[in-house]
């Protein structure tokens, strides 16, 4: 089989021919058909990542494809079921073995390319927005990185649950997306003062930030008292500081969002985040936003458009 595949921290990944996998006990193989590419895949190929695999391995997090063969063991899922699989790895290849566990069968109106795009992205701003800030109607929730993979998705999440929403994105084009998704403010990040701008706005209830970095200290500084600060991650690169004592004037809350750390320790309340998702997709009440896809050949060129920002939404990378 061919695959996206890293030995080395010091050498960028290249396209290569591997042995085709055999599922083992509890695992399934995938005919992978899509493969959606994330923020983390970068931070894997230089060994950032707070799970990096161990090397060598395949890049891919995030798949959508058909049940090959089962392992032993294997329950509710048939050979030539369309799936969803959450793998952390192995996704870009042409076949792919996973936890069968981790596997949740697609919406039949569902395409592979959104099933790709869409668990990490939409299963982040849920349990984020809903799981742990308890985001409420009329509240103001402001997005950084409006935009982005998982930005995008926060925007069209927080305004089904009812929020006032204020979306924060580098340049026309891009906020243009985040009206479309239903942004109530925009926010030009290239331009002005961001805390006078969500200041004037009347300030923000829930941060949802996953760029880190100067635009955190302004929407720190632009919340409201008892305000609650999602933090998604760091796309700018810069780990924000946090001074204690300014959150006790406000009485606000920082928290942290890692979604594949559910299936650790919660993974009842993952998997019930994505039924719920995909129950809004089937009812056409959410769509992922692709804004690129692309061929196994050209993987290289889907992670550059990630790093510069080049793209809305997700990436794409579909097999033949």
């Amino acid at each position: 089989m061919r695959a996206y595949h890293i030995n080395s921290h010091d050498i960028s990944p290249q396209l290569t021919e591997l042995p085709d996998p055999e599922a083992k006990a509890d695992h399934i193989t995938v005919s992978i058909r899509a493969c959606g590419l994330n923020f983390a895949d970068l931070l894997m190929i230089d060994g950032s990542y707070q799970n990096t695999p161990p090397l060598p391995f395949t890049l891919g997090m995030e798949v959508a494809g058909v049940v090959e063969t089962l392992g032993e063991g294997v329950t509710g899922i048939a050979v030539g079921d369309r799936v969803a699989v959450f793998g952390g790895q192995g996704g870009l290849a042409s076949r792919g073995v996973f936890d069968a566990a981790r596997a949740v069968k697609m919406p039949d109106s569902m395409s592979f390319e959104d099933a790709a795009a869409f668990q990490i992205a939409y299963g982040t701003s849920h349990l984020a927005l809903d799981h742990r800030a308890r985001l409420r109607p009329g509240e103001t929730l402001l997005v950084l990185g409006a935009a982005g993979g998982v930005g995008l998705t926060a925007v069209e999440i927080g305004k089904l649950m009812g929020a006032n929403v204020i979306a924060c994105a580098r340049g026309a084009d891009k906020l243009k997306v985040a009206q479309a998704a239903g942004a109530d403010h925009l926010i030009d990040a290239t331009a002005g003062d961001l805390r006078a701008q969500v200041k004037a706005l009347g300030g923000a209830d829930v941060v949802y930030d996953a760029v880190g970095g100067a635009q955190f200290t302004d929407a720190f500084r632009a919340c409201k008292p008892e305000a609650r600060i999602l933090c998604i991650g760091f796309a700018s690169g810069e780990v924000p500081q946090i001074k204690a004592n300014h959150l006790l004037v406000k009485n606000l809350t920082v928290m942290g969002l890692y979604w594949g750390g559910y299936l650790d320790f919660a993974p009842g309340v993952l998997t019930g985040s994505l039924e719920t998702l995909f129950g809004w997709y089937a009812e056409g009440r959410i769509r992922p936003h692709v804004s690129h896809v692309l061929s196994l050949e050209r993987v290289a060129e889907g992670l550059d458009l990630l790093r510069t920002r080049k793209s809305t939404g997700k990436v794409v990378i579909t097999m033949p």
